[in-house]
């Protein structure tokens, strides 16, 4: 199986045909993609934005390659099926996490990349992006939107009040250990740590600890003013 490229050689590749275009020659978005469409990896989405007028909610959002990314929380790729930033279901996210953005890279006429923690949907989102907007003499015509996804965390349906052994062993099943490691080191039987997760995912309504994880970080994430800034 073929090694999968990392999204800093993918973008660094967009970034060097970027730079031998010319302001005075209006190219096309391909130009700059082309070369990079074969090393995009299951996780990586490429999105071009037609610019027209001035108001963002009026730019057309056009997926060029979509994530192979496949989650039971969200439909991404349907989600981000295209059309009118305008139009874009969850207005918040694209308020607060892709039209500022869109809008600083139109202006300066330069690339912006960055690790973007957000939310669409409820949802708890981490990706890398990369936005590159055409060089022209006068206003660009189109960016170029990359992502590769990190991670997707959907909270618990409910909050959770936890006492104090369980709130240790949440923080140290979040840190990588393991049941019997947590034991260990609570100098609690193995049993009882077993017993509680159990509860846990019983209370959270986990398929399994994995998954238990995954909402635990979810809920972490979700607390108030936690990662209140936005890429």
């Amino acid at each position: 199986m073929a090694k999968e490229t990392p999204f800093h050689i993918v973008t660094r590749s967009m970034l060097d045909a970027w730079l031998q275009t010319s302001p005075d020659q209006a190219v096309t978005p391909e130009l700059v993609y082309n070369d990079v469409m074969d090393r995009l990896s299951i996780k990586m989405r490429l999105t071009v934005i037609s610019i027209s007028g001035d108001d963002p909610l009026g730019w057309h959002m056009q997926p060029v390659r979509h994530s192979g990314f496949v989650s039971r929380i969200l439909d991404i790729n349907s989600i981000f099926a295209g059309g009118p930033l305008g139009e874009f279901n969850d207005q918040t996210y694209m308020r607060d996490a892709v039209i500022p953005r869109l809008q600083q890279v139109f202006q300066t006429q330069q690339p912006c990349m960055e690790l973007v923690k957000t939310k669409l949907f409820g949802v708890s989102l981490g990706y890398d992006r990369i936005l590159i907007p055409q060089r022209n003499t006068g206003r660009p015509e189109w960016i170029i939107s990359s992502s590769c996804a990190r991670f997707l965390l959907s909270p618990p349906r409910r909050q959770q009040r936890l006492d104090a052994a369980d709130e240790a062993i949440v923080q140290l099943l979040i840190e990588g250990a393991t049941a019997k490691e947590i034991a260990v080191m609570l100098t609690v039987s193995h049993r009882t740590v077993e017993h509680r997760l159990d509860r846990l995912k019983e209370r959270f309504e986990a398929r399994n600890t994995v998954h238990l994880v995954a909402m635990l970080i979810a809920a972490h994430l979700d607390r108030p003013g936690y990662g209140d800034s936005h890429g």
